[in-house]
């Protein structure tokens, strides 16, 4: 499905600014009732556009889980509901974007630091949607997989990820400290020799012990938009 441009007010940043924008009135007017709904929100400038542009009906009647600090404000800016981890299981939907995704609709997610949140809300929501622009859409991935580990296993888990084809490198800060991620884990940025099964790697990756989770996301989203130039985009769904 492609759409045209629709008339919001927006400052224009990069060519994909105004597709989000037409891109989050699209999921408001087809995926959120504003009927009490628990809606779980991811990171980036996709969903920040979604909370921007929520309507006052969606702000009374549905409550949010959030997965990251930075969408936690932009949340509370909204005066949104902001619930805790006890509602995840009732989600009905998780909007959220992506760092790539491939042919068959896998995802590689987590470059924003918080995949492992992400990942819960993720396979726990009833419909997914994930939003991206069309440079991250690949025949195959490309990219290094965020595998997200506890500090003790910091030195424990590499000879076991290069044994599986993997060179990881530990994410750090302009300062040069390493990244922490906000449930205290660090992040080793993977990149593999082979992508071309990645189901089983993602089995390889979850048997090593101190690897909590894997920026992989195996299961297709329900619905998966793709930001274009000039205010158009893209239903890339599943079925696709």
């Amino acid at each position: 499905m492609s759409a045209t441009p629709t008339n919001i007010q927006n400052q224009n940043n990069g060519p994909y600014d105004f597709s989000f924008d037409n891109i989050a009135k699209n999921i408001i007017d087809n995926h959120i009732s504003g009927n009490e709904q628990f809606i779980g929100l991811g990171s980036g400038r996709a969903v920040t556009k979604i909370v921007k542009l929520l309507s006052p009906q969606v702000i009374k009647n549905c409550k949010f889980v959030c997965t990251s600090l930075q969408i936690k404000i932009e949340a509370e800016k909204k005066n949104l509901e902001i619930v805790d981890e006890s509602k995840i299981p009732l989600l009905d939907l998780v909007i959220d974007g992506a760092d790539q995704i491939d042919k068959k609709k896998h995802l590689i997610k987590g470059g924003g630091g918080a995949l492992l949140r992400e990942k819960i809300l993720y396979y726990s929501a009833k419909k997914t949607i994930i939003v991206a622009d069309s440079s991250k859409f690949f025949e195959s991935f490309s990219r290094t997989v965020p595998l997200e580990i506890i500090p003790f296993g910091r030195n424990a888990v590499i000879p076991f990820i290069v044994r599986i084809g993997g060179n990881p490198s530990l994410r750090s800060l302009d300062r040069g400290y390493p990244y922490i991620t906000e449930n205290g884990n660090l992040i080793l940025d993977t990149m593999f020799d082979d992508y071309s099964n990645i189901e089983n790697l993602e089995v390889q990756l979850k048997k090593i012990p101190g690897i909590m989770e894997t920026g992989l996301f195996i299961k297709p989203p329900d619905h998966c938009y793709c930001a274009l130039e000039n205010g158009k985009f893209e239903d890339r769904s599943k079925s696709i």
